[in-house]
């Protein structure tokens, strides 16, 4: 279970890479590196498919990026993250955030196994200031509902 302060300490990390960027705008996984350029992260789009995602080099892999990064952001099928969080953990990876729907008891478990500290099935654009209206909207909602991580 994810909690606040593995959030706040997720969100410390500067260098991020983010798994299952698309080369469409409308696409989460490329709202969530738009965003998380636009408010100060080094990010890395990672994406085996394109060569390009919004004008940055995209990579096929994490074994390809050009400097290690402190964690990284997972936008994909539960069946692929499985295989992402052994990635993760080949690289050095510590730090992982599986976005609502990437994540499955599997890939879940292989992080507790592996000491890979994850945060799973919340959405970071709701926790990375500044957020937006809709994730501010959305936060406060989970709130009013109990549903925020204590």
């Amino acid at each position: 279970m994810s909690s606040k302060t593995m959030i706040d300490e997720f969100l410390e990390q500067k260098k991020l890479a983010v798994v299952g960027v698309s080369r469409k705008k409308n696409k989460f996984g490329n709202v969530i590196y738009r965003e998380l350029k636009k408010k100060g992260f080094q990010v890395y789009p990672i994406n085996p498919n394109t060569d390009i995602v919004e004008g940055d080099i995209c990579y096929p892999d994490l074994f390809s990026l050009p400097e290690k990064v402190d964690g990284a952001v997972v936008n994909v099928p539960p069946a692929q993250t499985e295989k992402i969080v052994k990635e993760i953990k080949e690289a050095g990876i510590t730090k992982v955030w599986l976005q609502q729907g990437s994540q499955s008891d599997d890939s879940i478990k292989y992080c507790e196994r592996n000491e890979i500290e994850c945060v799973s099935n919340e959405c970071i654009l709701m926790f990375a200031e500044p957020a937006g209206f809709i994730h501010r909207a959305h936060r406060w909602v989970w709130g009013a509902l109990g549903k925020l991580p204590l």
